[in-house]
């Protein structure tokens, strides 16, 4: 396989990260992290030192964002929707506003790259104007990472 599954996905938290509503979603960031990074086709998440990618804010100061590289859609989908992440998912609404706009977007990488966010943002803006293509995708529309008739 020459080529991974990147992802992106930004969220606007309803209160700041050290509020006593966002608690509970900070209090779940290490062990979520540690599910991904355990998780069968994981390959790479953006973080800084402290571990996670909070502090990170290059669409704003109000937008977080959050970036992986998976092996591929299969793998990704089964971390977000069939393991304990779905947990945190179902209580979203909690903790983020809904954004007007896509808010996840991925693409395909070549094996062994590591998206910037530039990149990462660049994609999201391609998915938002032109809809799913192959250059930029969602979990609804998918599409086949670029050696795979090879």
């Amino acid at each position: 396989m020459t080529h991974q599954l990147a992802q992106l996905n930004i969220a606007r938290p309803r209160d700041p990260l050290d509020s006593p509503r966002m608690a509970d979603f900070v209090a779940n960031l290490v062990r979520i992290n540690a599910l991904a990074e355990a998780s069968p086709g994981f390959i790479w998440r953006l973080q800084t030192e402290q571990g996670d990618a909070t502090s990170l804010r290059p669409m704003g100061e109000e937008i977080l964002v959050n970036m992986s590289v998976w092996k591929d859609v299969e793998s990704l989908n089964a971390y977000v929707y069939r393991s304990a992440h779905a947990e945190v998912m179902r209580r979203r609404k909690e903790w983020f506003e809904r954004l007007s706009d896509t808010y996840v977007v991925l693409w395909w990488v070549p094996a062994g790259h590591r998206p910037t966010l530039r990149e990462a943002e660049l994609r999201l803006t391609h998915l938002r104007r032109h809809g799913a293509t192959a250059e930029a995708f969602t979990f609804r529309q998918t599409f086949p990472p670029p050696d795979a008739a090879e």
